[in-house]
């Protein structure tokens, strides 16, 4: 590894390829550590779901929505064969919580915030069409609304944007452990162990997109700066042995009125998912809980009664979200960016964020650092670069 670089980022998830790929294409020398895999952790574990977060219209995160959609149309032009537009459905029911009105407003707004382009729209669709709704219950059914996002391979999307870093000229390095690092007026010194040997590098600023290991990872850094206040909350996916069906059904969960998804993947039906408080200390032990799992079974049999089918696999990932007293499905989905001084600072945690919204993201990282990092002649454009999938 070159002894030095602009930008050294640690972890490789979606947040931390997007940040590569900005940088690389604003010019600068980049380089990026990992200690597992590519898209180890969230980044492979997430509902595959590129959409606006018709929920979050609920808590007024309007910019965060209008951004997501944007970036979702985006994606469906530089990623044709990643992300994948789809229809979703909404069962409404007489005990169902969103009235009919409500979801009719809430899906009006997100056509507006979208806007009104041809993947914005949304209809109800007959009663004549009910019968071919895939086994939906239709007792006491009122109306089913339809509109239309995205779904995309988590994974290959993250090793994508990962490649298109290194055709700019970003370097990426694993597996290798971070060790520590330490903040000086000019940058920072990365220390880590690559094959058994500990090695150095130089940068002016360090970027730490570890994920679920974000607040590890900065308490190795010095001087050490005050960490945001976040929680660990875990999502479980279900796996099912269905056929898949070429919709998303967005499933109201009748004692709390989140939202489970019954999405198509890879051939098969993909159930999900759970927002529970992690258990655990290290991320790397989090796995599927038993209740979790009933949970969503409970809430697929309440729309599907007659489905037969059987449990093919599950998975669990884990989300990082700011703490506060509200439920973890009314907190907020934004990235937290925590800096270690507010004028030229050399070093950013990332705190959460959304797949949907990671080259977005990535572009706030680098203005936030811009200061702090030499002028470079840039390369391209992140808007007007397309993702390949990686063989």
């Amino acid at each position: 590894m070159s002894e030095s670089c602009d930008v050294l980022i640690v972890g490789a998830g979606i947040h931390g390829a997007g940040v590569a790929q900005a940088a690389a294409a604003a010019g600068h020398s980049v380089r990026v550590l990992e200690q597992r895999g590519i898209a180890s952790g969230t980044s492979s574990r997430s509902s595959k779901l590129i959409h606006g977060g018709l929920r979050y219209l609920e808590q007024a995160q309007l910019g965060l929505v209008a951004e997501c959609l944007r970036e979702r149309e985006l994606l469906l032009q530089l990623a044709p064969e990643l992300v994948r537009r789809l229809p979703f459905r909404i069962p409404v029911y007489r005990e169902t919580h969103r009235r009919p009105w409500q979801l009719y407003a809430g899906l009006s707004l997100y056509a507006l915030l979208a806007g009104l382009g041809k993947h914005a729209g949304f209809a109800t669709l007959p009663r004549r069409d009910w019968d071919r709704l895939d086994g939906l219950d239709t007792h006491g059914l009122q109306t089913v609304f339809q509109y239309w996002d995205a779904q995309t391979d988590d994974a290959a999307l993250t090793r994508a944007v990962l490649k298109s870093a290194q055709a700019l000229g970003a370097e990426f390095f694993l597996p290798v452990e971070f060790l520590r690092a330490e903040l000086d007026r000019e940058g920072v010194t990365a220390y880590f162990r690559d094959a058994g040997m500990e090695r150095t590098c130089r940068a002016k600023v360090l970027v730490n997109a570890a994920g679920p290991w974000v607040t590890e990872t900065a308490a190795r850094i010095t001087p050490m700066t005050d960490p945001v206040a976040s929680d660990l909350v875990q999502g479980t996916h279900l796996v099912l042995d269905l056929p898949a069906r070429e919709t998303v059904y967005y499933l109201e969960v009748p004692e709390d009125g989140r939202a489970v998804f019954l999405m198509p993947w890879k051939g098969r039906s993909l159930l999900g998912t759970t927002e529970t408080p992690y258990p655990g200390h290290d991320p790397d032990r989090v796995a599927p809980l038993g209740g979790e799992q009933d949970y969503l079974l409970r809430v697929l049999q309440r729309y599907f009664p007659a489905l037969k089918f059987e449990v093919a696999g599950s998975f669990a990932g884990l989300r990082v979200l700011p703490r506060n007293r509200a439920r973890p499905f009314e907190r907020g989905r934004e990235l937290i960016l925590a800096v270690d001084r507010r004028h030229r600072p050399r070093m950013v945690s990332l705190y959460g964020g959304k797949l949907t919204s990671y080259r977005a993201d990535a572009v706030r990282v680098l203005a936030l650092v811009a200061a702090s990092l030499p002028e470079r002649r840039p390369k391209a454009d992140t808007r007007r670069l397309a993702l390949i999938p990686v063989e």
